[in-house]
């Protein structure tokens, strides 16, 4: 198999992650509970599009400096730093500009947001890139355990499952770091805190295990059974965990991690299968090829969409007049939803057609 098919089922796979982080972030109304993130402890449908996009990155992140070595340059250190800096920023923005718009230009600095997604995203990016880069490969399991290691010690002895800010060391951290200002207050902690990034860095070294796993196999079968090896133990070890760790995307428990990051193996593996071993083609594969070789810029360009509807009310007005179509509200939700979806792809669609990637 080429690097190029190994891409394409690769791309899709983000693609589908993509799709589904704009469909369930930018829900109106009152959507059906599978696309809202669990409240706390539990499991929902939505709760698994972020954490994919990690563990497909880590993919990405092998497959990336295999090319190269897996050599620590100048260059490529600079590169990793430069990457970093501007995904935080670039998050940061999106904070500022959604705080801007609805208050006054001192109070936006003031009442900022520090983290969000995207920051979580440059954090882990930065850490695992410098792992590929310095540690041996196959220290990558290990570091991995034992990272879930030290954050389940500290969930336990902290009261990380706790909901309530001042018992729950996860929140204390953030805005003893932070500031109360400067945190996100719709929850108890913060679901992009600081201390919880360590166990999202799993799913990211996860991804890396797979692909460094796959990269060994001879054929496509070996390739996708390398997928399908790891998201099983992956996902047993996650259900097994979830007795003594609930699920919990809000702390981004170690059991959501490894639940997460075998299912992502799985559908990895599958749509491989479909896509490189049995050569499977249609509309959908273009369609998620959209937005898989744009991700990043896609993303950004649906939150900021996201903001300027909000703003000028014209979010309010789609769905209204979706809801006079379609009586119940869960699907005038759903059909907002996917309409937001289709924008953003429409977006992409032209980048696409001429090869065009931005890269962040």
């Amino acid at each position: 198999m080429t690097t190029k098919q190994r891409l394409l089922s690769l791309d899709i796979v983000r693609g589908i992650t993509v799709a589904g982080m704009i469909l369930v972030n930018n829900g109106h109304g009152h959507a059906f509970e599978m696309l809202r993130h669990a409240k706390w402890n539990g499991l929902s449908a939505s709760d698994f599009v972020f954490p994919f996009f990690l563990f497909i990155m880590g993919v990405s992140i092998f497959l990336s400096y295999s090319r190269r070595g897996f050599t620590l340059t100048r260059a490529n250190f600079g590169k990793i730093v430069k990457r970093t800096l501007l995904l935080i920023l670039i998050g940061i923005a999106i904070n500022w500009i959604d705080k801007l718009l609805y208050t006054d230009f001192v109070t936006s600095f003031e009442e900022l947001r520090f983290w969000a997604v995207l920051q979580r995203i440059a954090l882990c990016y930065f850490f695992v890139s410098l792992f590929a880069l310095t540690v041996n490969h196959r220290y990558t399991m290990p570091v991995a355990i034992g990272l879930l290691v030290v954050y389940t010690v500290i969930v336990l002895l902290g009261g990380g499952y706790v909901n309530e800010r001042e018992q729950n060391i996860l929140y204390i951290v953030d805005e003893y770091i932070f500031g109360y200002n400067h945190l996100y207050h719709y929850q108890a902690v913060d679901p992009e805190g600081l201390v919880s990034t360590l166990s999202a860095m799993t799913n990211v070294l996860f991804g890396f295990y797979c692909a460094r796993r796959m990269s060994r196999a001879r054929d496509i079968d070996g390739k996708v059974i390398a997928f399908f090896t790891v998201g099983a133990l992956l996902t047993f070890a996650g259900f097994l965990f979830q007795f003594g760790l609930p699920f919990n995307k809000r702390i981004w428990s170690p059991s959501f991690a490894c639940v997460t990051s075998g299912f992502c193996a799985l559908l990895t593996g599958l749509v491989m299968k479909w896509i490189d071993g049995d050569g499977r083609r249609g509309p959908w594969v273009s369609f998620f090829e959209v937005f898989g070789i744009n991700a990043l810029i896609l993303y950004v360009s649906s939150e900021f969409m996201a903001i300027i509807f909000g703003k000028l009310g014209i979010n309010d007005g789609l769905y209204d007049l979706l809801l006079a179509c379609i009586p119940d509200e869960n699907f005038a939700s759903l059909a907002y939803a996917l309409t937001y979806v289709m924008m953003n792809w429409a977006i992409g669609y032209p980048l696409w057609r001429r090869r065009i990637i931005i890269k962040l």
